[in-house]
């Protein structure tokens, strides 16, 4: 008999346990802030490198179609994110680099999460303008 009350309590306990990680996770899925009129300064601007891989076991017109419907060329990129560069790379799918205070980066992931996913996998590379570094650095080099 111990040895169930025992069984029930620890039970109960990873039931808990459960129950709590559940309620975290459904944190995750609350709604996206409303879109931010933050611009992208130098002393805030990340840039986002996206990659949206084709899922090639499908048609393009069919991806295209899914597409329309979420609304992802509607509500891609949110007003205001600017666009650095957007090419398809044969093969992968699309690249897409963004410039955006770093207050944005949920808003940005949230439309892409809501409009892209099915079409497409995404992958995200947070990055940093290193240009003008690599380039004196380059200079002093000679």
């Amino acid at each position: 008999m111990r040895r169930m009350a025992g069984a029930v309590g620890s039970l109960a306990a990873a039931l808990a346990l459960l129950c709590a990680v559940g309620s975290e996770a459904r944190a995750q899925t609350a709604p996206p802030p409303p879109p931010s009129s933050a611009t992208a300064t130098p002393d805030n601007a990340v840039l986002l490198t996206v990659f949206l891989r084709h899922d090639q076991s499908r048609p393009l017109a069919e991806l295209n179609a899914q597409l329309a419907k979420q609304g992802f060329y509607k509500a891609f990129p949110p007003p205001g994110i600017e666009v650095v560069s957007w090419n398809v790379v044969m093969g992968i799918g699309q690249v897409i680099t963004l410039r955006l205070p770093a207050a944005r980066l949920r808003e940005v992931n949230r439309v892409l999460e809501d409009t892209a996913w099915g079409a497409y996998r995404t992958e995200f590379y947070p990055t940093y303008d290193y240009k003008a570094v690599g380039l004196a650095e380059h200079d002093k080099a000679r």
